[in-house]
């Protein structure tokens, strides 16, 4: 009776778990028609999680904040559809090239995958669950499904090139006579900004975050979110050159297709460029649309003719306080971000500066000490890094900016794209330059008296005074002349030829 008693625990703890296949089996037989499709509920949710294994789907609850696992995509490749004998009967090289086309293939299907997920699975249901509006839906995915039809034109084109032993002959034609469609992504991805702005801004609505959050954790997201899905057509217009590319690298100089292919290359990147100064028009007008100017007089005239943004980001000023930068082609723009009306805007911070009247200079690491914290207005402020100044050669407007970047890298971002945007000014547009070309000796001399009644920043050092490389020392007093709309007091003071103290704006 002691052995029986012993082995019997055992029993226990083992048969249960060996006979559970699904949480549905541990609900009873029932005649009942609503417990019986809960049942079939969880067992098909187990099912659909993993078909291998049941508990599964328990398992992956626990991991919806780790990694992004890999895509499931089927990653067959085309020599692995070939028998030991097939593939005996091509060489090394035709069997790159099959691979290199079956790549641009099997991408096809993936996108028209993706495309279709995008719109069954999220705009569809919102749609029908009124999450968005119908109008705020089109704005965010655009006319997506309508390129389905584009890329199975693609596919139908590959399978009736295929031949009965899998192989594409000839495809260069092909995909010249197909890649100008690819045109059609020219207003989709200029409005590609928007969209992101909108839906972000949509995000802080309760409905739409949870409605996302339970399609992320779904098993057809794959773990990617919605701006993932997207994304990916644009993703997908840049790897075209790639593939083609490709397929010429293992094609035989003397075969047919090789011409084709070149002209196919030349084909998308000219389809690419086009797309990409749409893009890049569109987004420079999206954030012109956002400055807000605290008078009419801010609104420089150049700006209705930019049409670029050459760079645009989140930089300090000399006293510490954040500022968004935005670099056009035509203008400097110095903004501050706010919010009015729950819409995000840029209030424009100064009076911008046309890049033509702009001087740059690098700064080394510790020639300006930063200010902005209390214990820096008792040690003289820290020394900087990252740094770099933009001053105008412009009388009138009579600014030099101090600018900090986060690290090296975003510096010579910023100085790259600066001395650009200077170089592309004509030479004949940069008056200041020109000015100090024809000025008489007896002009000289009195600008001369003048700046010698110029000092620096108060409570500054040398080193913060702006200095221009390509500039005599003089011209720095020229620049920090009173400007028109001095006070009175600064008026009288400055004709009588007293020291004015002039501050200097940083960013």
């Amino acid at each position: 009776s002691v052995t029986t008693t012993k082995s019997e625990p055992n029993n226990k703890r083992v048969r249960p778990l060996s006979r559970v296949s699904s949480l549905a089996n541990l609900i009873s037989p029932s005649k009942n028609g609503a417990v019986r499709r809960f049942g079939q509920t969880i067992q098909s949710m187990s099912m659909r999680g993993d078909g291998k294994s049941p508990g599964a789907p328990l398992k992956a609850c626990s991991k919806v904040v780790g990694p992004t696992p890999p895509k499931r995509r089927n990653s067959t490749l085309w020599s692995e559809t070939l028998d030991v004998h097939q593939k005996s009967t091509f060489s090394t090289k035709e069997i790159k090239r099959q691979e290199a086309i079956h790549e641009l293939s099997r991408g096809e299907h993936d996108l028209i995958e993706d495309l279709q997920v995008a719109r069954k699975a999220y705009h569809d249901p919102m749609l029908k669950l009124s999450i968005m509006t119908e109008e705020e839906l089109t704005q965010i995915f655009g006319d997506l499904d309508a390129y389905i039809p584009l890329h199975e034109d693609l596919l139908d084109k590959l399978a009736k090139g295929t031949s009965s032993d899998g192989t594409v002959g000839q495809i260069g034609q092909i995909v010249m006579d197909w890649l100008p469609g690819l045109n059609a992504y020219r207003d989709y991805c200029s409005h590609q900004l928007a969209a992101k702005a909108l839906l972000d801004q949509k995000k802080q609505d309760r409905r739409v975050q949870d409605f996302l959050q339970r399609c992320l954790e779904s098993p057809f997201s794959r773990k990617l979110d919605l701006w993932s899905f997207l994304d990916i057509p644009r993703s997908r217009l840049v790897k075209y050159p790639l593939l083609l590319r490709e397929i010429l690298r293992h094609t035989p100089p003397e075969h047919a297709d090789v011409p084709h292919l070149e002209k196919a290359i030349t084909i998308i990147q000219g389809v690419l460029s086009d797309i990409n100064t749409r893009k890049g028009e569109s987004e420079c007008q999206y954030y012109i649309d956002k400055l807000e100017y605290l008078d009419d007089r801010q609104r420089d005239p150049l700006i209705d003719h930019c049409k670029t943004l050459l760079c645009h980001g989140e930089l300090r000023n000399k006293s510490g306080s954040k500022l968004h930068v935005f670099l056009f082609s035509e203008l400097l723009v110095l903004t501050r971000p706010v919010t009015r009306n729950e819409r995000s805007c840029f209030q424009v911070y100064r009076q911008p500066l046309p890049v033509r009247d702009l001087a740059l200079e690098d700064l080394q690491d510790g020639d300006v000490r930063m200010g902005g914290s209390f214990r820096g207005a008792f040690s003289q402020g820290e020394k900087a890094k990252n740094v770099f100044r933009v001053t105008s050669l412009d009388p009138s407007h009579g600014q030099s900016h101090t600018l900090q970047v986060n690290d090296i890298f975003h510096k010579q971002q910023w100085l790259n794209c600066l001395r650009s945007a200077i170089a592309a000014q004509p030479q004949q547009q940069r008056a200041p330059v020109r000015d100090r070309r024809g000025v008489s000796e007896g002009t000289a001399m009195t600008r001369a008296k003048r700046r010698a009644s110029v000092v620096s920043v108060e409570g500054a050092d040398e080193n913060d005074c702006p200095r221009i490389a390509d500039l005599s020392q003089g011209l720095k007093g020229t620049e920090m002349l009173p400007r028109s709309g001095s006070s009175g007091k600064m008026k009288r003071d400055w004709s009588h030829g007293s020291l004015q103290r002039r501050k200097e704006t940083g960013v």
